[in-house]
Order: structure tokens, then C-alpha cells, then sequence
């Protein structure tokens, strides 16, 4: 396994560093940095982290949603940030289902962030594709 360093900028002093959970966890928490309490509702609002990221070129960071928050109505839209992206990390967030609000407070875990490495890609246009057994089929063709 090839080990990354994530340079992590700290855009307030009381932003708090990505960490993981456990030492198998794949995502590192990603925390809020609020100066008071955001009520969250089914209408999207942005997030602020307080800290600001710089992947090596290759690698991409996916901000992806806390299970946990996800199975009590509270969802993290997924995310890309991009490797020469430098601005804050910011989490969309709202409510779903029966949730109508939540409370976010300064320091709450809100998302995980995951880093990838890129897949060296040319595109190359082609007149046609492999046949495959499913082919067309999407959006539910290969079962429920």
C-alpha cells in the first residue's frame, strides 16, 4: 500500500483535523465548524468544516455520507474534491423521510471523507462496444 500525506489547512483555529474512527475505518470523519448551531431541514444547505485540503495530482478526496446520520433522516450529498482544488470543505446537508429537522452543533462528526487514487484514462472514441449478456439493461435490468 502506497502511503499519501493529505495536507489538512486549518481555516479557523477551532476547526478539527479529518480523523478515522477505528484503525480499519476507510473514511476519515469529517467534523462541523459552526459558530452556532445549524438547524438542518429537507432544503439543501452547505456545511463548513473549517479546513481547507491538498491531494497529491492522481488522487481525488469523496465526500461521502455517515451511516449513522443517514439511518436517523440526516443525509451528506456525495462530493468530489479535486486534487487542485483549495478552497473550504464544505457538506451539503438536509433532512429525509420523518426527519423535518436536525440540529447540527460546532465539532458534530458529518461526513466521511474517502481518498481514491485516479485511474490513468484516455478517452478514446469507438464506433461500437463489446456485446455483453446484459447489454442495455439499467436501472434495476438484472433484479429487484
Amino acid at each position: 500500500m502506497t502511503r499519501i500525506d493529505l495536507l489538512v489547512q486549518k481555516l479557523r483555529a477551532d476547526a478539527r483535523m479529518p480523523e478515522r474512527a477505528t484503525p480499519g475505518a476507510s473514511g476519515l470523519d469529517l467534523h462541523a465548524c459552526l459558530e452556532a448551531d445549524v438547524v438542518l431541514g429537507p432544503a439543501p444547505q452547505r456545511v463548513p468544516t473549517g479546513i481547507a485540503i491538498e491531494l497529491p495530482v492522481g488522487y481525488d478526496a469523496q465526500v461521502r455520507p455517515r451511516s449513522g446520520l443517514v439511518a436517523r433522516g440526516v443525509m451528506a450529498s456525495f462530493g468530489t474534491i479535486d486534487a487542485d482544488y483549495r478552497g473550504e470543505v464544505l457538506v451539503t446537508m438536509w433532512t429525509f423521510g420523518d426527519t423535518a429537522t436536525y440540529t447540527l452543533r460546532d465539532g458534530d462528526r458529518i461526513a466521511q471523507l474517502v481518498i481514491a487514487r485516479l485511474a490513468d484514462v484516455e478517452v478514446v472514441l469507438a464506433t461500437s462496444l463489446s456485446v455483453t449478456q446484459r447489454g442495455e439493461g439499467g436501472h434495476g435490468s438484472t433484479g429487484r
